[in-house]
């Protein structure tokens, strides 16, 4: 008997395309937006479709062109991404119309904003799906994503402590997506 061939190339990154596939149909519960990133040279990276379902908005992350590793990444309370070459600082804080303090992990938190983290391989390539049950796009529950002045999904250089105020030790803004109705 030959001994099995050890994978070189990690399984999630063989079915990425039938991943995506499968998490852009979530059934059509309830509103769809959509958020196109770009990196701090005004370059498009990916793209996140979120969906909003009966407990939460479910949010699907595919981006290529990032740095290696782990990365925070928040829903902040301004719909721009306009100032790229300034480190998208016009996005504001996050979404947090409760006042909450920041942090999955903190027992006065999290704020609407809070997301987990996700991991970016070698390759830059990353896809991860995410859910928040403290936000909504139309305000059925939480805050709502889809005011007035819009929110943006913004990811930073390093992963989210989950305690650190107001953001986790983050760092950076790297790349940015306004939320648009689908």
């Amino acid at each position: 008997m030959k001994p099995l061939v050890a994978w070189t190339v990690p399984f999630a990154l063989l079915m990425a395309p039938a991943f995506a596939l499968l998490a852009n149909d979530h059934g059509g519960n309830g509103p769809e937006a959509v958020a196109t990133f770009l990196n701090t040279e005004g370059e498009e990276i990916g793209e996140a479709r979120l969906t909003q379902g009966p407990n939460g908005t479910l949010i699907t992350l595919e981006l290529e062109g990032l740095p290696a590793g782990p990365k925070a990444i928040h829903i902040h309370s301004k719909g721009t991404c306009d100032d790229h070459d300034h480190g998208f600082q016009d996005s504001a804080g996050h979404l947090n119309p409760d006042g909450k303090k920041h942090g999955l992990m903190n027992p006065e938190g999290p704020d609407a904003g809070d997301l987990n983290n996700f991991y970016v391989h070698e390759n830059g390539y990353a896809w991860a799906e995410l859910f928040n049950p403290r936000a909504s796009l139309d305000g059925a529950y939480g805050a709502r994503i889809l005011d007035d002045d819009g929110a943006a999904l913004v990811i930073h250089e390093n992963p989210d402590d989950h305690m650190t105020q107001p953001i986790g030790g983050a760092g950076a803004r790297i790349a940015c997506g306004v939320i648009e109705s689908k």
